[in-house]
């Protein structure tokens, strides 16, 4: 019985892949488990295993094909059945192996030079995985070089991720053998940066992309190879509207690297751009064609009055590659705006009460051994109190249709860092008093401006509070860091006035607070309430406080 190989939909909300390889060809014999071809959506590539035994009785699609998922793409059965009916569209797929065009034949593989063995006396030093999602880190500085001794502790050279920065202290004793990349270079986790031996020991076998080649190996690689007609290189086609022909996973990392993609030479299937060519022109871009400049004839000359130029000087600028954890900022900011319905309402409260109960813990701080307490510690202290009866807001909206409520409220607090904005987490701030609250998030943000956050700290916030009101900060639009589905923005104090008992103008103290909320996952009305209720607590910050206690 023939049975379709369906292109598989490698995510809820992945459309279509592109084929990228053809591990079989008609007329072959496939066992279950058998990898029949690769495929890659935007995020990653994929090996389709055959489910059924049998000969492959027809192929439906070409290798860089961009195929709708449940498409069929082959078909598998027994030799000699009608396959027809399973064409996608009625196309006339290729039914005998003789139909296919048959590969010419390689030349003969040059003998390959024998692996070099691992130097046992010489241990390589790895780049950290510094957090279950992190792939790779930024070498920002040395602290050793080629010759140096070490011993175990020593602080060897500082990286850092999209989220934080950390030194690396040598395990073991020894002298460094070699170094293997630069300050600046972007690293592979558990690829090696360096090696540490007994002197005089060879350590280019632990060499990224394996030691060099042996004489043997070299005089292979000289040898002229034979090529069909001497083809040219291939470049990227470009389409009539102007498109270069690159496959989602490429086009993604052009962007995470700056590449250029007219500067990429094409591997893959039919001329298009692969992620392996985005790599390669990371590190030798070949150069952008050029356009013919037509020769234009000068106009005669006419006399006119001179035109006066702005001076070289005053049209200078430098341009400056982003900082890892600024692309991250940028990427999640646009995630965010683009993925979510979002919309801000603002309140304002009258901090009478706040600031009255501020004074008096100030001025008996010795007497009962209080931290110093801010305004922000309070307003953290309120929103983990109140937000747990609005479960919709202290939530996370996960793909879209499914909404994570948390039991704790673990509070992001945004922080202003030299290397960027970072949101550290005070996890399950709504058991915390107040006092602990402004112990452990002057710790978490002193930590973050610091560099030394551990990297799960960065993680599992369910609502963030981002305050800029201490640079004067009237009212802002914070953006919500998805998939949390609300943030709250503090801003500035300022002095307004009220109508007093008997018809006077009193002044007091005033506070906006500004909330941005995911409309997908809550509506207006619920949100503010939130604020409604929020208000309410703070202006009666102290007697709250107390009915907390009791």
């Amino acid at each position: 019985m023939a049975n379709p190989i369906l292109m598989p939909k490698a995510g809820i909300t992945v459309e279509s892949c592109i084929l990228t390889e053809w591990k079989v060809k008609v007329g072959d014999k496939v066992n279950v488990g058998d990898v029949l071809c690769t495929y890659e959506t935007d995020k990653s590539s994929f090996d389709l295993t055959a489910e059924v035994a049998g000969e492959v009785l027809a192929i439906f699609c070409e290798e860089g094909d961009e195929v709708p998922v449940l498409t069929n793409i082959a078909v598998v059965g027994a030799a000699g059945e009608d396959v027809s009916s399973f064409a996608p569209g009625g196309a006339a797929p290729a039914t005998a192996a003789t139909e296919v065009t048959a590969p010419a034949p390689a030349p003969a593989a040059a003998p390959a030079a024998a692996p070099v063995a691992l130097n046992p006396n010489v241990k390589p030093v790895t780049m950290p995985k510094a957090g279950i999602t992190v792939e790779s880190c930024i070498l920002t500085e040395w602290k050793v070089k080629v010759g140096d001794t070490v011993k175990e502790g020593d602080v060897m050279f500082s990286y850092e991720t999209d989220k934080s920065s950390f030194d690396y202290q040598a395990e073991v004793a020894g002298e460094v053998l070699a170094i293997f990349c630069e300050v600046g270079d972007e690293v592979p986790v558990l690829s090696n940066v360096c090696a540490v031996g007994p002197h005089g020991e060879d350590a280019s076998c632990y060499a990224p992309g394996g030691a060099p080649e042996a004489p043997v190996a070299e005089e292979v690689k000289a040898a002229p190879v034979e090529t069909a007609a001497s083809a040219p290189v291939a470049t990227a086609p470009v389409a009539a509207d102007g498109k270069i022909f690159a496959s989602p996973r490429a086009k993604n990392l052009a962007v995470k690297l700056g590449v250029d993609l007219s500067t990429a030479t094409a591997t893959g299937p039919n001329g298009r751009i692969i992620e392996r060519d985005v790599r390669e022109a990371s590190v030798n871009p070949k150069a952008a064609p050029v356009a013919p400049v037509a020769e234009v004839k000068a106009a005669p000359a006419q006399a006119t009055a001179p035109v006066e130029k702005a001076s070289d000087d005053l049209k200078a600028y430098k341009d400056e590659k982003m900082s890892n954890i600024r692309k991250v900022i940028a990427k999640n900011m646009m995630l965010s705006l683009s993925s979510m319905a979002q919309l801000t309402h603002t309140i304002s409260f009258d901090c009478t009460n706040i600031m009255a109960f501020r004074k008096m813990l100030k001025e008996n701080a010795e007497k009962l051994n209080l931290p110093s307490i801010t305004i922000n510690n309070i307003i953290v202290y309120a929103v983990s109190r109140v937000i747990k009866k609005h479960r919709d807001l202290n939530a996370h909206l996960i793909n879209g249709d499914t909404m994570r409520y948390f039991e704790h409220v673990n509070m992001g607090i945004a922080t202003d860092t030299p290397k960027g904005l970072l949101v550290p987490t005070l996890f399950g701030a709504d058991t915390m008093t107040l006092s602990e609250i402004a112990v452990k998030s002057k710790k978490l943000s002193q930590d973050a401006i610091d560099g030394k956050l551990a990297p799960e700290l960065l993680t599992g916030g369910s609502f963030t509070i981002s305050n800029v009101g201490t640079m004067g900060i009237e009212s802002f639009t914070p953006v919500v860091n998805p998939p949390q589905t609300g943030i709250l923005g503090v801003n500035t104090l300022e002095t307004r006035v009220k109508i007093g008992k008997d018809g006077e103008l009193v002044p007091y103290t005033a506070m906006a607070l500004s909330l941005s909320y995911d409309h997908r996952a809550l509506d207006g009305a619920p949100a503010s309430r939130f604020l409604k209720d929020l208000k309410e607590y703070l202006e009666n910050f102290s007697i709250n406080l107390l009915a907390d206690s009791i």
